[in-house]
């Protein structure tokens, strides 16, 4: 402000500096923001006044007759002071009361909003949801130990954020979900509540099929954890509302809405084995949301936001979630045993796109047949190289059960319905005739 404050002032200026030097101390109480914007507003008034006096302005007779101007540089300096002084008292005041408010604020949150004249029923009720599912809501950074170049110290090193959800246990062990590629590959992982608690995490079991992982954490001082509230997902519908909250580019605690785009959507795990039944959302899903929690309109679970479907790295509009009623099963599973134990046939296989490039249009060629296994003993043949960039193909498995396969996840969905041990037959494709291929089924436990 000194700028517009800069020249000559005549005696009547002086009240007008008088006059906006109360004004902005009247502003104190305001908001700085709010303060600076008012100031703005009348400031150009006082200036026009200043010029036009500056303009009247007329010799006089001082000092033994002889005419002069008056000393008015003096006398512009003095108002200049006073000017300087009352704006920077202000703002100083206003900022102080700001700082306070902000503070205060920050060390007490309200626990709920129930009336607000600025505020309709919508947004109330969106502020609610969020102020009671956030304790429920984990930040998640993992670790990965690194030698000292300096010295031989074992050092940690970040190594990747993502969201975790508070889950209900009956057994009180402080579960904390997230998706299996937040934690994979870390040594040690850390989790950051909503009240800037910090606590080392466990893992506790994973199944990267399903890209699910259980941590569990203590809290200090034997205090439990904010679970949140379970849903369902089977029976959700296209068009209903849903909220994400988690920590996108380490935003912590950031909420976005959107709603249910799509139902019955498939997903690959970080294992290449299909994830079925996902909810595709538009609510804003970026880098961090990974583990965070999809909410319906009443603040409970329905899913878990796990990846997107983005040109960019960033939000485009198509999310995922795993479903929470696949997410219990699992989750109940890792709790109890640690492990999860699926029926698998015991072999390895060739992708869809690969073996579409030897020749096989549908079904899921055998690439390898352990020594040993079921398999083998069941007659299945792998593929093998007969000479320089030329194969012998192994068996092409067409269906499960009656049930056609034109891909490694029908295939999957199909042995998802089994149980270890069970007895299944299988329709092969060998040199070209069709062969039935009976079986018992082996068990594979989850590795992570």
């Amino acid at each position: 402000f000194g700028a517009e404050w800069s020249g000559f002032m005549d005696a009547s200026e002086v009240g007008a500096a008088g006059k906006a030097a109360a004004f902005v101390l009247g502003l104190g109480c305001r908001p700085a923001a709010e303060s600076l914007k008012h100031w703005r507003a009348v400031q150009p008034r006082h200036a026009s006044a200043v010029s036009a006096r500056r303009a009247a302005l007329k010799p006089v007779s001082m000092l033994g007759g002889k005419e002069r101007h008056r000393d008015a540089n003096a006398l512009a300096a003095l108002n200049q002071k006073v000017a300087a002084a009352a704006v920077a008292a202000a703002l100083a005041l206003a900022v102080t009361t700001g700082t306070g408010a902000a503070l205060a604020y920050k060390s007490d949150p309200p626990a709920a909003v129930e009336s607000s004249p600025t505020l309709n029923s919508l947004e109330l009720s969106t502020i609610n949801l969020f102020q009671k599912t956030k304790p429920s809501v984990a930040f998640v950074t993992t670790y990965q130990s690194a030698r000292s170049k300096i010295n031989t110290n074992i050092m940690e090193i970040p190594q990747g954020e993502g969201s975790g959800i508070v889950w209900p246990d009956r057994s009180g062990k402080n579960i904390i979900v997230t998706n299996y590629h937040v934690v994979r590959g870390a040594s040690s992982a850390k989790i950051l509540f909503d009240d800037q608690e910090l606590l080392v995490a466990e893992l506790i079991g994973a199944d990267p099929d399903k890209d699910i992982a259980v941590l569990q954490v203590k809290p200090k001082n034997g205090t439990s954890l904010q679970p949140i509230t379970l849903g369902s997902s089977s029976a959700l519908q296209v068009g209903q509302s849903v909220f994400a909250i988690g920590n996108p580019f380490g935003l912590d605690h950031s909420l976005s809405s959107g709603i249910v785009s799509g139902l019955g959507r498939e997903m690959r795990s970080p294992t290449g084995r299909p994830i079925s039944n996902v909810i595709q959302t538009d609510a804003a899903i970026n880098p961090g949301n990974s583990g965070g929690p999809l909410l319906d309109s009443r603040g409970r679970l329905i899913g878990m936001n796990t990846s997107i479907y983005s040109p960019s790295g960033a939000s485009a509009g198509i999310g995922f979630a795993i479903p929470v009623d696949t997410m219990s099963q699992v989750v109940d599973e890792l709790v109890r045993n640690g492990r999860i134990v699926r029926p698998i046939i015991g072999i390895s296989y060739l992708e869809s796109a690969q073996a579409q490039a030897l020749g096989v249009k549908s079904g899921v060629l055998v690439l390898d047949v352990p020594s040993g296994s079921r398999a083998e003993k069941a007659g299945l043949r792998g593929t093998s190289r007969t000479g320089f960039n030329s194969f012998e193909l192994g068996d092409v498995i067409t269906s499960l059960d009656g049930e056609q396969i034109r891909k490694e996840a029908d295939l999957f969905r199909i042995l998802e319905q089994k149980k270890v041990d069970q007895s299944v037959t299988l329709g092969v494709l060998r040199d070209g005739d069709k062969v039935s291929v009976n079986l018992k089924l082996s068990a594979s436990s989850s590795k992570f």
